[in-house]
């Protein structure tokens, strides 16, 4: 068993997605992968202290920073912002576009 970093997106609840596209997921800096809606990233990384990001175009989300042990999954959950006022924010503020969570196993 390895290291494994999950990214998975979806909205939680009733809803669609008003920030629409493919989301490029960056760990430290380099992206690493794209996602889809409904759809999950994993790819094995280095135990340690890491920062997770999710983007498409100029918007994106908050950076994560998160510790995983060896032989340990980095869970995250994301979505596209699903009310308009945050939706309309994110034009302004970009890294609002986007919201990425640790997802709770």
């Amino acid at each position: 068993m390895t290291t494994t970093l999950r990214v998975h997106r979806e909205a939680p609840g009733i809803g669609f997605e008003l920030r629409r596209g493919t989301f490029t997921v960056s760990l430290d800096g380099t992206a690493i992968g794209t996602i889809d809606w409904q759809g999950t990233l994993e790819v094995p990384i280095d135990p340690g202290r890491h920062v997770v990001k999710a983007e498409v175009g100029r918007y994106s989300s908050r950076p994560q920073t998160f510790d995983v042990a060896e032989q340990e999954t980095a869970s995250f959950r994301c979505h596209g912002a699903m009310l308009w006022p945050r939706f309309v924010l994110s034009l302004f503020v970009t890294n609002l576009a986007i919201n990425l969570h640790e997802a709770k196993l």
